[in-house]
């Protein structure tokens, strides 16, 4: 039942929001009590599977063999655990930028942000391949809302840029794998060591990973990550939703359970079939980071920085070995924690000093000390420095690259780090080092702004918290990775 009750939380939490649309301080009472009472039951839960638990349950079944079924495994629940924790923060944030910034469609948006904390829940928990897609499915829709909420003709253009990209990719390719999954083992359970070994040779299974590869658009693997940038247009704590608590995550989250527990991690690296993934994913990491490093926009600049990141997840995963399955796991959570204080930093920018681009950002760290610390915090994550946790999630993947001898991923990894390096230290430098900008020229009304809404930097304050925490304290998030490489 404990499984059930994470599904219901957010559901219930959906209905009570919607039910308090004209009450507002009841509607976002009730959003808080509903992510904290979701992050408590999925600690429970984390810690049942820590202990060795593997809880499961059958929602209906379809045909014999074909099941609507729950159960949570390591790698589940570390996801799970990322998505109902931010969930909190999110809201907190998103309290203070919908009214900092007299957003309309506020009951709207909070309804839609829980259920996309549903869907994300019933990804982490999903116990096949079937039911993963299916909660797949329900977020891209949820979230639609989400990215047209301005409901403007741009917004309206790259939401169904946003839509046509990820139901394109799941239905064509990621749908069409699965069937083809279905045909060749008589199943979609999750197993360990994967139901694909010795059932496929290496021709047919070098197909099913570019299926699956490309099929699981969320995790933007070029060419299909257009959505991610134009999905921008939405407000911020929309964008954080996307890139570091659910959207996002759900993808590369699904590319790690597919290659462990679909093809399984041995069986690939016999066969060589997703040799070739590596090579894909370190394109995509150099080449977002070199649209990054050009990039005035912001938001734009964070948008194409993580479609490099996720890459680092799947060329991690795709190294096959157990070291590198760590990485890629424990990359899902510190990207997490440091990507949602840089668009919470961003947000608050925006709604403090109306900018949005990086050339207007001269001198702002003065005005705004705790944002400019917050965001400095996430791009040392981002580039990968102590005292910030992409450290520890990248000597994890550089030293599986360097172990295995994949020189190329190895290249990689330094260069994107310098490119990290080239588009966040510069913003960090004009925010502290650089005398503001002569804002003289009928702008002045901007020149006198302080610090956002309280709310929104002590919910960037908190997440710049977690990023150097997981840093210092990262052995929890270590052990449910090593279990998932098979390392226990």
């Amino acid at each position: 039942m404990a499984l059930a009750g994470i599904l219901a939380t957010p559901a219930l939490g959906m209905v009570l929001i919607a039910l308090a649309g004209r009450a507002p301080n009841l509607r976002e009472g009730i959003t808080l009590a509903t992510a904290v009472a979701l992050f408590a039951q999925v600690l429970s839960l984390a810690g049942d599977v820590m202990g060795g638990a593997r809880p499961e349950l059958v929602l209906s079944t379809m045909v014999p063999g074909m099941a609507l079924k729950l159960a949570v495994e390591p790698l589940g629940a570390l996801f799970a655990i990322i998505a109902s924790g931010l969930w909190i923060v999110s809201s907190l944030y998103s309290i203070g930028y919908m009214r900092g910034n007299q957003e309309g469609h506020q009951t709207r948006f909070f309804v839609c942000f829980a259920g996309s904390i549903l869907a994300a829940q019933g990804i982490a928990l999903a116990g096949n391949m079937l039911t993963l897609f299916l909660f797949y499915e329900a977020m891209t829709l949820i979230t639609y809302p989400l990215v047209t909420h301005h409901g403007t003709e741009h917004a309206k253009k790259s939401a169904r840029i946003y839509l046509g990209v990820l139901m394109g990719t799941s239905i064509v390719f990621l749908l069409t794998g699965m069937m083809a999954t279905w045909v060749l083992t008589g199943t979609l359970d999750f197993r360990q060591g994967g139901i694909l070994a010795g059932q496929v040779g290496a021709a047919g299974t070098t197909v099913l990973v570019a299926l699956y590869m490309f099929g699981i658009g969320k995790a933007a693997l070029m060419p299909f990550h257009r959505w991610l940038p134009a999905a921008m247009v939405a407000p911020t704590p929309v964008s954080a939703l996307l890139h570091a608590v659910a959207v996002v995550k759900a993808g590369v989250f699904t590319i790690v359970k597919v290659i462990v527990y679909i093809f399984g991690a041995k069986n690939l690296l016999a066969l060589g079939s997703a040799d070739w993934v590596p090579l894909i994913a370190g394109f995509t990491i150099v080449a977002a980071s070199v649209v990054a490093l050009r990039a005035d926009n912001l938001k734009r600049r964070l948008a194409y920085s993580t479609i490099s990141q996720l890459s680092y997840v799947t060329l991690a995963a795709t190294l096959l070995t157990p070291i590198s399955i760590v990485g890629a796991a424990m990359h899902i959570a510190a990207h997490a924690v440091g990507k949602i204080t840089l668009f919470f930093a961003a947000g608050s920018i925006y709604t403090a000093a109306h900018k949005t681009e990086v050339s207007q950002l001269d001198g702002i760290g003065r005005r705004m000390p705790w944002t400019m610390v917050a965001f400095g915090v996430g791009a040392l994550s981002m580039i990968g420095l102590p005292p910030a946790a992409g450290f520890i999630s990248k000597w994890y993947i550089l030293s599986a690259a360097m172990g295995s001898e994949h020189w190329i991923a190895v290249g990689v990894l330094v260069l994107s780090t310098l490119l990290n390096a080239g588009y966040f230290v510069p913003i960090v430098w004009r925010a502290f080092f650089r005398a503001p900008a002569d804002e003289a020229h009928g702008d002045d009304h901007h020149g006198d702004h302080g610090e956002a809404p309280w709310l929104m930097v002590l919910a960037q304050t908190v997440t710049a918290s977690l990023t150097i925490a997981l840093f210092l304290y990262h052995e929890p998030v270590l052990r449910l990775a090593r279990v998932v490489a098979g390392e226990n």
